[in-house]
């Protein structure tokens, strides 16, 4: 053993483990950059962005310690242990597959990837290097509630699932062209993800189970949008769409998503109706306005009427994912999300969208 890799902390020796940025945006900056700084024995070794100006920015106000003029000199340095993708999607496949095949370990930023086909390599460079803990950044939205949810479902609240509505409107607006265009409205950074739609159908996997069929309608409303050039851009990626598929284990679900349908519309409304009673998730206000935040409310085919259900605090959940992350690797725990196994899932369901939308016809999964 090399104790030169070991710091003894409390009656134990704790592996040094030094983490290099690809990409330092907004989530490295808010969650990852601190939360991994928070971890004992745990070094912001390194960052490469797209400039070195703006790599430096960032290794400042960060605390890291190296700025490099290039993402693969990162990766071969022999003291980083494991890289944070931080890119659009567009990378994230290219990324993950040079780092594990240099024997780092990878957290990538969530959308896994472009689309399945780069998905299913990314899990291949995992598979073949089984040492190596490969981890897709989870969504964060329910966090709090989502064992609680998961539970009450398995232990057969609602019955067996009949179905489910989900209606996802957050962050609409009016339709506004001179609304400057986002990598998520980008089929050239984004591939076949639309809107946040691998984030709601990650989230409803978790809760209800896969889908083994898709069919889907969707139309872009707002044609084209300013670029940071101040050009007009042709936008391919729907901001309106309907999605039905069915489950594996029986019932159907209908999501509706759009970033134009205005201001009044809910964020999020999510129904769940089952053979003996009803689990309603939706997005509220009314305890601190403009702070919305998720509310669960139930009713069993005994009940009267739905009624809040309180989560239990030893099933709340937060935000953990560097600490899963860096508690993986010294295996003290296993990636539970989201692992590059699930985070295929999800995008083999975008695929399937994607090819309903250009045939207009059920897409069964899996694809391949």
């Amino acid at each position: 053993m090399n104790h030169d890799n070991f710091i003894l902390i409390g009656d134990f020796m704790t592996e040094k483990i030094n983490i290099g940025f690809i990409g330092a945006g907004a989530n490295t900056e808010l969650r990852h950059a601190p939360g991994f700084a928070s971890q004992k024995n745990v070094f912001l070794k390194g960052v490469a962005n797209r400039s070195i100006e703006s790599g430096e920015r960032a290794a400042n106000k960060l605390g890291i310690e190296k700025v490099y003029s290039n993402w693969w000199d990162l990766i071969d340095d022999e003291e980083i242990d494991a890289i944070c993708i931080g890119t659009w999607p567009y990378m994230h496949a290219r990324l993950s597959i040079a780092a594990l095949e240099n024997k780092k370990h990878v957290l990538c930023e969530a959308r896994m990837s472009m689309n399945s086909l780069e998905a299913y390599a990314m899990l291949d460079a995992s598979l073949n290097n089984p040492g190596l803990v490969a981890q897709v950044v989870p969504p964060p939205h329910t966090m709090k509630i989502e064992q609680h949810i998961i539970d009450l479902i398995t232990e057969g609240y609602i019955g067996d699932v009949i179905g489910v509505n989900a209606r996802i409107f957050q962050g609409s607006t009016f339709p506004n062209p001179d609304t400057p265009i986002h990598w998520r409205n980008r089929r050239d950074l984004s591939g076949n993800n639309i809107m946040t739609m691998g984030i709601w159908y990650e989230n409803l996997m978790r809760w209800v189970g896969n889908a083994s069929s898709v069919v889907s309608v969707g139309q872009t409303i707002v044609k084209n949008r300013l670029s940071i050039e101040k050009e007009r851009m042709e936008i391919q990626i729907p901001d309106y769409i309907d999605i039905i598929y069915k489950l594996y284990g029986g019932g159907v679900v209908n999501l509706s998503m759009s970033t134009v349908v205005g201001n009044f519309a809910p964020e999020l409304d999510i129904w769940i109706f089952g053979s003996s009673g009803t689990l309603r998730v939706y997005s509220s206000d009314f305890v601190n306005p403009g702070k919305p935040e998720l509310c669960v409310q139930g009713a069993t085919s005994s009940d009267k009427a739905m009624m809040k259900i309180e989560i239990p605090k030893n099933k709340q959940s937060f935000w953990r994912v560097e600490e899963e992350f860096i508690n993986s690797i010294r295996g003290l725990e296993t990636v539970k999300r989201t692992n590059f196994s699930d985070a295929v899932k999800y995008m083999e369901f975008t695929d399937a969208v994607s090819e309903s939308l250009q045939t207009g016809k059920s897409v069964s999964l899996p694809i391949l």
